[in-house]
């Protein structure tokens, strides 16, 4: 997580946004990279330098709605990490006190749900309605908190079943921590402009 503060400040410092296309891609190539090299003693380091690397990256992408949440208001950025950071600790300790499984069965709903959003986002880009725009942000929102239940809870599955790349499930931890702060960061950057509007 610090290290992809670390890319968000040097985004915002240095706007790197002008290669956001390179640095995506870059994000891209090393989650691919650090899923394809199997965990052992020998990798284990090398793989630690990918995880590094893509959150360094993942943090340089978010820097543009960082700089806009800065310009809108400053105080958004510790109320959205605050908020992302009760959101994950509440459900993740949810999934880890509840019956072992009972979230597993929400997979299949997350991942339609996914395909319902990124469907709803290609319409959008024709129809360009505001309520859709803002329905989206929910529903993402709701999505991400479930699948940090179902993440948590598949990653113990895993762990009892003899799967110990915890690297890898630091990422899938990881990404839903971001996406939970990105959806955040951008309703509370609505309301506020709204806000601002009003006045």
């Amino acid at each position: 997580m610090f290290v992809a503060a670390a890319g968000a400040y040097v985004n915002v410092v240095t706007h790197l946004v002008q290669l956001s296309l390179l640095t995506g891609l870059g994000s891209l190539g090393l989650m691919i990279w650090l899923m394809s090299t199997p965990h052992s003693a020998e990798t284990e380091q090398k793989r630690l330098g990918m995880l590094a690397g893509f959150a360094f990256l993942t943090g340089v992408n978010l820097g543009p709605l960082l700089e806009m949440c800065i310009a809108i208001n400053p105080s958004i950025l510790p109320t959205a990490f605050l908020g992302t950071a009760v959101i994950f600790t509440c459900f993740t300790l949810s999934a880890l006190y509840a019956r072992r499984r009972s979230y597993l069965y929400l997979g299949g709903f997350l991942f339609s749900g996914l395909s319902l959003m990124f469907f709803f986002s290609l319409v959008n880009l024709f129809v360009g309605s505001t309520w859709l725009f803002t329905a989206n942000l929910y529903v993402g929102l709701m999505v991400m908190c479930g699948f940090v239940l179902f993440d948590t809870q598949l990653i113990i599955e895993k762990a009892e079943s003899g799967d110990k790349d915890y690297i890898w499930h630091c990422v899938d931890l990881f990404l839903d921590f971001v996406n939970i702060f990105r959806e955040l960061m951008i309703i509370l950057g609505m309301n506020e402009s709204k806000k601002k509007e009003k006045k």
